[in-house]
């Protein structure tokens, strides 16, 4: 025979139920919260702690590396309150700025501009110069993300107390160069470090960019890339200052061959503007052969365009061209963050899908607009 226990028994029951027994079920184990309070904490005070521009400025000059790359974030950062202070930054660095030699490298992937930089950078510190570096990391189209590794290629130079290394994210710029790359050589500047190296992606024909912001531009080649036609097409050959083979260690004949060819190649381009002949040499960063002549050769570039007074006007050049420059990338800003343009632009999108109105009319009626 069942019993069946009644709502009053049932209560009754419960109610002088021991809970210490064994046979009770405990409650269960109250779960942490998904982001630790002490994080958040930390985060809140560490934000509240944000130095300040008089602070950033004086960590700046004197050399304090933590600070200067604070401000370097600052100057990569989007975000408009970041962009603003970051502004304040530079224009207090700009007295302290111009006094370093800036030398732009770049070639094709694997050429050795890593390696390259490394070894030339511990031949300058060594001889008492403070370099800093400047490496350019491709960004993905898909992702938009980088590998900013360009630091574990320089593992003798990235611990040198007289080097400081800064990977960036190209971030879809011209010619494979961080918008910001201008101004943290400004900060870099105004820090101490009078030798400033810019790595670049090494995208081949279209480094315009690190052209525009540098003194001296040297092209890295490997024998057997090409003939002589392959010498003489336009575009970066003639913004090189300087070509030099690299990696001749493996085959000098060849190498010596390949720089028969540039030299060749280089006599039938126009005197460039600064008057300097270009010169092709042969290096090895892997046993350091010609590093020493590669850097003598770029302070004779130096004293001789400042000689005739073209390094000069370069870097006047260069100031415009960053002022044309911002202008055109604060126009873009300005537009997509126009009230209700998102809105028009998909309009006019499905306006265009349907074969209602071409491409140029939805942009001529968006810029009126």
């Amino acid at each position: 025979m069942i019993r069946v226990i009644t709502d009053m028994e049932d209560k009754h029951l419960y109610s002088n139920f021991d809970y210490d027994s064994a046979l009770s079920v405990q409650q269960g184990v109250k779960q942490p919260d998904q982001v630790s309070l002490n994080y958040i904490e930390r985060v809140r005070a560490k934000r509240a702690q944000e130095p300040s521009v008089e602070e950033l400025v004086a960590g700046i000059r004197h050399a304090d590396r933590t600070l200067l790359s604070r401000a370097i974030t600052l100057v990569e950062s989007s975000l408009h309150a970041h962009q603003k202070k970051a502004q304040e930054v530079i224009e207090r660095c700009l007295p302290y700025s111009g006094k370093s030699v800036r030398l732009g490298i770049t070639g094709v992937p694997g050429a050795g501009k890593s390696t390259t930089i490394e070894a030339l950078g511990k031949m300058l510190t060594a001889h008492n110069h403070k370099v800093a570096v400047l490496a350019i990391d491709p960004s993905s189209e898909r992702s938009k993300g980088s590998i900013l590794g360009d630091k574990t290629r320089m593992e003798e130079l990235s611990v040198d107390p007289n080097a400081f290394i800064r990977p960036s994210p190209s971030a879809g710029s011209l010619g494979g160069v961080a918008r910001k790359t201008r101004e943290i050589i400004t900060l870099c500047e105004a820090a101490g470090f009078d030798v400033v190296i810019v790595e670049t992606v090494g995208v081949g024909q279209s480094e315009v960019a690190a052209h525009s912001m540098v003194d001296f531009f040297l092209l890295l080649q490997l024998a057997n890339t090409g003939d002589e036609l392959q010498g003489i097409k336009r575009g970066i050959m003639e913004m090189a200052d300087m070509i030099a083979i690299n990696k001749c260690e493996l085959d000098m004949q060849r190498s010596e061959l390949a720089a028969a060819q540039f030299r060749n190649a280089l006599h039938l381009f126009p005197m460039p503007e600064s008057g300097w002949t270009v010169k092709v040499s042969l290096c090895s960063a892997y046993t350091k052969q010609g590093l020493e002549e590669l850097w003598n050769d770029v302070m004779d570039y130096v004293t001789f365009t400042k000689g005739n007074g073209y390094f000069y006007h370069k870097r006047q050049q260069q100031s415009l061209r960053i002022m044309t420059e911002a202008i055109e990338s604060g126009l873009r800003d300005r537009f997509y963050n126009t009230p209700g343009i998102e809105e028009r632009m998909k309009e006019l999108e499905q306006q265009i899908l349907e074969n209602k109105l071409t491409p140029y009319a939805a942009a001529d009626q968006l810029l009126d607009s």
